[in-house]
Parts: C-alpha cells; sequence; structure tokens
C-alpha cells in the first residue's frame, strides 16, 4: 500500500520520551525506523539538521518534522 507513511524517530535508550512515542506508534500499528542518536552519531548530526537543535525525539514523517512527543501533531502528520 502506498499510502504507508514512511516514519523514522531519532532515539535514545534513555530518554522516556522517545520509549513514549515509540510506544505510542506501536499501539496505533504504524511502523518505523528507529535511529539511535546515542550509538551512532551520524543519527546525531542528521536529526540536528532535520530538526534544528538537540532534542529528541525527533520523529520525521514523511518530511514533517516533530520535535519531541506531541501526540496531536504525529496524528496530524500521519493522517496527511
Amino acid at each position: 500500500m502506498s499510502d504507508t507513511p514512511q516514519v523514522t524517530i531519532y532515539s535514545a535508550d534513555w530518554c522516556g520520551f522517545c520509549q513514549a512515542a515509540k510506544q505510542y506508534l506501536d499501539r496505533i500499528d504504524v511502523k518505523y525506523t528507529e535511529k539511535n542518536v546515542e550509538e551512532n552519531r551520524e543519527y546525531a548530526e542528521e536529526s540536528v539538521e532535520k530538526s534544528g537543535q538537540t532534542g529528541i525525539p525527533v520523529l520525521d514523517i514523511n518530511g514533517q518534522i516533530i520535535v519531541g512527543f506531541d501526540r496531536p501533531r504525529i496524528d496530524a502528520a500521519l493522517a496527511k
């Protein structure tokens, strides 16, 4: 199905909001690619480049960048 959203989440194991965002995506059955910024420096740089800041989680949903676990914005981006 071509309507499947392309979702990437930049996260770290110690980040509670990252865990919450991943659990939320799992619960609503949205597949995502996780990029752990602690394990891979390039992912950290990519995250900062996309979001303009160092905070995580950063979600990239079909090119729309969302910083933090912002459920209304995540839902809106997934609905597009």
